[in-house]
């Protein structure tokens, strides 16, 4: 990856980000306290950037970082459990060369994909509030307008990234349908050379309740890499 391109500089920045009080106390909190189980790790406790080559295909949306996750490792849906079954998916399809993401240092490479999130900094109870999501939002904006290049497909995971996704594409030039879709598992909307699809995200409520398992993962995650040129397993 190209640590000096404009994608590149565009992460460095979001990990100087204090935009939003409320976020930045808690995520500081959380590395200082730590969870028990984490005593030894050094916490990230900044805004995580998204992870993935510049010239992606398939771009992954979640919501935000997790407090003892992402918030900890420095990379997203990396050491929690939503991570272990996103790339386990991946990895399935042949999109990674692991199945599962421990720390930002354990030679995880993504195959034509890009993760990342509306919000970039582990919010209380995982709700960021709307004012936070809009504050966010013009991260969001530049990152799709650097990928717009070489992006076909993008899979939005949950309700709340769906909304905060939508008015981000518009805002980076594509063209959202009028009224604005609603999310559904396995929506698919098409917008300009890019098609839009839904998925329940990752959670462990859905994960465990089965609400979302992982033969239905695959079938997203697999539509929408093959609709982006991306081959699959």
């Amino acid at each position: 990856m190209d640590d000096s391109g404009p994608l590149a500089r565009l992460d460095r920045r979001v990990t100087g980000c204090r935009a939003c009080p409320r976020l930045v106390e808690w995520r500081e909190e959380v590395a200082r306290t730590r969870r028990a189980a984490f005593a030894d790790w050094t916490y990230w406790g900044r805004p995580v950037p998204g992870f993935g080559p510049a010239d992606a295909r398939l771009l992954i949306i979640g919501l935000a970082p997790a407090a003892h996750g992402g918030n900890r490792t420095g990379r997203m849906f990396t050491g929690d459990r939503s991570g272990d079954v996103l790339y386990q998916a991946l990895y399935d399809l042949g999109l990674t060369n692991r199945p599962a993401s421990v720390h930002i240092d354990d030679g995880l490479e993504l195959f034509g994909v890009r993760v990342t999130s509306p919000v970039h900094c582990a919010p209380p109870a995982n709700k960021p509030t709307p004012t936070e999501r809009d504050t966010c939002r013009p991260w969001l904006v530049r990152e799709l307008r650097l990928l717009r290049p070489t992006l076909r497909a993008a899979v939005v995971l949950g309700a709340f990234g769906w909304q905060a996704a939508l008015p981000a594409f518009t805002e980076a030039g594509w063209t959202v349908p009028r009224p604005r879709p609603a999310f559904g598992h396995g929506a698919r909307v098409a917008l300009d050379g890019l098609d839009l699809f839904g998925c329940f995200h990752v959670s462990q409520r859905n994960t465990f309740t089965g609400k979302l398992t992982p033969t239905m993962l695959r079938e997203v995650l697999g539509t929408a890499a093959r609709t982006a040129g991306l081959p699959v397993r």
